[in-house]
């Protein structure tokens, strides 16, 4: 975040969290609702889902996606179609 322009920060500012499931609990109880981007069996077509205001989204990491707790936590999860061999949306640290 050091090297985004200014106005991103000014208008989302950084916060750091010992765990993503410590953000999630704290964004949730600031009325923020919590979407987590998963391909699961639960999840919903990012299509057929509201988006209310605000609204924080989670990705997973590269290598295990959303840790299952977290999944749990969230309001709603979501997926986004791939295609080819592998279905990921998840980012590199």
């Amino acid at each position: 975040l050091g090297k985004t322009p200014p106005p991103p920060t000014h208008y989302v500012p950084p916060r750091h969290f010992e765990s993503a499931l410590e953000a999630v609990a704290t964004l949730k109880s600031e009325g923020v609702c919590v979407i987590g981007m998963e391909t699961t069996s639960r999840s919903l077509s990012y299509t057929k889902v509201d988006y209310p205001q605000p609204t924080a989204l989670i990705l997973g990491n590269e290598i295990t996606g959303i840790d299952t707790l977290v999944m749990e936590a969230c309001d709603v999860l979501v997926e986004i179609p791939t295609f080819g061999i592998k279905n990921s949306l998840n980012v590199a640290s």
